[in-house]
């Protein structure tokens, strides 16, 4: 499942990607039963990290915790920065453009 996610994600950027000639600079990741972790970063100043791990493994309760980050730059020039956690408390962004409740 975990490296589905990173496939699809993996994916999009692709599919996303600006005509022209964009460069992986950089792509790691490692996907275990219970864990992930995954990196990568292109020429074009997009960049993504995530490290995730099962809660209450075995129990019905169990769940994912994601905590990661993703950079792009968008159509204004700006380089836009997102912090995350994505856990049983929801999707948790944090970045200096978005507001804060």
């Amino acid at each position: 499942m975990k490296f589905v996610i990173v496939f699809v994600a993996l994916f999009a950027l692709a599919y996303a990607a600006p005509a022209g000639e964009v460069q992986i600079l950089k792509s790691d990741s490692d996907v275990g039963p219970e864990n992930f972790q995954y990196a990568w970063e292109t020429s074009d100043g997009q960049a993504a990290q995530a490290e995730g791990h099962l809660n209450n493994v075995g129990s019905e309760n169990e769940s994912l915790a994601v905590k990661g980050s993703y950079r792009f730059i968008g159509d204004d020039g700006v380089t836009y920065e997102v912090q995350y956690i994505a856990d049983e408390n929801g999707f948790q962004p944090q970045g200096a453009h978005l507001p804060v409740a």
